[in-house]
């Protein structure tokens, strides 16, 4: 159904124990003071297998309805434990306890109308929603000038506060340089008011001075010949550098003569496939005529077409040369004496030369048309082979990480080149199967065959298969885990972390809003977590010690009490 009829079917795996005759764990009399009259599942009938899905994973048996009483009621109500969903009439409830404050939030929706068999269409009420929806458009068009406008006033404020950063950052430079300036005046008046105080010795001065002249020097030759010997190395490395270039253009050059060359093998493969077609029928054309002429010589010289020779055609036949050369003298020599005849028609000779000269041409042309046919062929081959053998050594590189990424999760999965015509370079692409089930084999990568996660966890290891070839300083992954079972999460995390701990891995930057618990992290990794919210400490009053004794504690008294 989904592979030949291309139909989306959803499809749901039962619990293994029935869930459909769970208990609610309060009876609905103790409810109906607030309106409710019954739970979700007795207000419909569902085969064992869906009934016991639906208890498992929704909690209908939990779930209770109420009337217009219980909508009025509905603060007290929400207070009530064991409450987690209700309907109202006309609304749907979903109330939720906070861990840590002990609130209460809730959030209401309303209830849909009946989607099938009900369709009804209110003339007054659809005109009425078209005015409302044409006074929409006339607001909406006013909005958007006003955000023109806006836009321009924005635009002109960030220019000018460009302008005033830029001058900001002059005053900062000019105001830097002043402040060094001054420091090195107070230095230079302190070190001459030391000179001043100081006695100076002009001819240990001098020495010394030599001395630092002669030390300079010989720095300056090592310098200067360390300089040309990098200079030497910078020439040749220069001249290599320049025929690499030229090399590049060259193969540049050839790449784009090849494939023009290419292009045009094409066309003309193509008009030779046409002239042979053509001479294929001309060549058919030819032989049913010979074949009608040799019926007409058999019909003249009175043969039965399946007998044997006769006697005098064999004697006359046996006279007549071997060889070809032979043959086409005697044959002229017939033509001449056929000239002779004056009632011969020459219409008939003149036909069958041109007949014949017609069919050397064709012959000949065929021969050279399929020359430059097998060469051509054999110039697409070649380059055909000079891109398409590094593009599959790259997919296979690909392929192998991408397997392996797979392996380590306990499934398998592969990335190959897929085309369907060989010859059709354009239609080439990467297709990507895998297989999450021991008992399933593998298919495409598409949104009928898996399901959200499933795709998920397939693109986040083809981009690391990517990244293996790839080199880039860092990296970022923002919420990549989302829409993923706790299954599948669990097993990208520990390749995640296990690719970004290698020593020659880029660095990387993982970005969530929730973990699982009990995952396994590295010493090369970095926890940050982002604290926010109107009930947070703040930073003063923030003690992780204490926060840490009160888990420990809570962590106990859980054990304790399943114990």
């Amino acid at each position: 159904v989904r592979d030949k009829l291309n139909l989306r079917v959803n499809s749901i795996s039962a619990p293994e124990e029935s869930c459909s005759h769970w208990r609610p764990s309060r009876k609905i009399e103790s409810l109906r003071h607030f309106g409710f009259f019954s739970y979700l599942r007795e207000m419909f009938d569902a085969p064992d297998e869906v009934m016991s899905y639906l208890c498992h994973q929704y909690r209908v048996y939990e779930v209770p309805v109420g009337t217009n009483k219980t909508k009025a009621m509905i603060k007290t109500v929400i207070e009530e434990p064991d409450i987690r969903v209700l309907y109202t009439t006309e609304e749907r409830y979903t109330v939720k306890r906070s861990s840590y404050s002990n609130k209460i939030s809730t959030s209401n929706s309303a209830l849909p109308a009946s989607q099938y068999l009900t369709i009804v269409v209110d003339a007054e009420e659809k005109r009425q929603v078209e005015q409302q929806v044409k006074a929409c458009e006339v607001k909406l068009q006013d909005i958007e000038e006003q955000m023109k406008a806006l836009q321009q006033q924005a635009a002109s404020l960030d220019r000018r506060d460009n302008d005033l950063r830029a001058e900001k950052k002059r005053l900062s430079e000019l105001k830097g340089k002043k402040r060094q300036l001054e420091q090195k005046i107070s230095t230079k008046q302190d070190s001459l008011r030391q000179m001043e105080q100081s006695c100076i010795d002009l001819k240990n001065i001098e020495e010394e001075t030599k001395k630092k002249t002669e030390a300079v020097n010989l720095q300056k030759v090592a310098i200067v010949t360390g300089f040309m010997s990098q200079m030497k190395l910078r020439a040749k490395l220069t001249m290599e550098k320049v025929y690499l270039a030229l090399e590049t253009v060259g193969l540049t050059a050839e790449k784009t003569k090849l494939e023009h060359d290419c292009r045009e093998g094409a066309t003309e493969l193509k008009t030779v496939d046409k002239v042979c077609s053509r001479l294929e029928l001309r060549k058919n054309q030819l032989k049913e005529q010979c074949r009608g002429l040799l019926k007409r010589a058999m019909e003249i010289c009175r043969m039965d077409p399946e007998g044997s020779l006769p006697t005098d055609l064999h004697t006359a036949f046996s006279k007549l040369p071997d060889t070809l050369d032979e043959l086409d003298t005697l044959l002229n020599e017939e033509r001449s004496r056929a000239e002779c005849f004056t009632g011969l028609s020459e219409n008939v000779v003149e036909e069958f030369e041109r007949r014949e000269q017609e069919i050397k041409n064709l012959e000949k042309e065929l021969e050279e048309k399929s020359k430059s046919l097998n060469a051509y062929r054999q110039n697409i081959t070649e380059a055909k082979q000079r891109w398409l053998n590094p593009l599959k050594q790259l997919v296979d590189q690909i392929n192998d990480k991408f397997s392996y990424f797979f392996r380590s999760m306990d499934c398998a999965g592969e990335v190959d080149l897929h085309y369907e015509n060989e010859e059709e370079y354009d239609k080439y692409g990467i297709r990507i199967r895998v297989k999450f089930h021991s008992s399933t084999q593998l298919h495409e990568l598409t949104a009928y065959h898996q399901s959200g996660g499933e795709r998920s966890v397939s693109t986040m290891l083809y981009l690391m298969a990517l990244q293996e070839l790839n080199r880039c300083p860092f990296r970022v992954v923002d919420e990549i885990n989302q829409g993923m079972d706790p299954v599948n999460e669990r097993r990208v995390f520990d390749i995640v972390v296990r690719t970004a701990c290698k020593e020659t891995t880029s660095q990387y930057f993982f970005i969530t809003p929730k973990l699982l618990q009990n995952l396994k992290y590295a010493e090369q990794m970095t926890i940050l977590c982002v604290h926010n919210g109107s009930h947070m400490l703040s930073p003063k009053q923030w003690e992780e010690r204490a926060f840490v004794g009160r888990r420990s504690q809570r962590s106990q008294g859980t054990m304790q009490s399943l114990a």
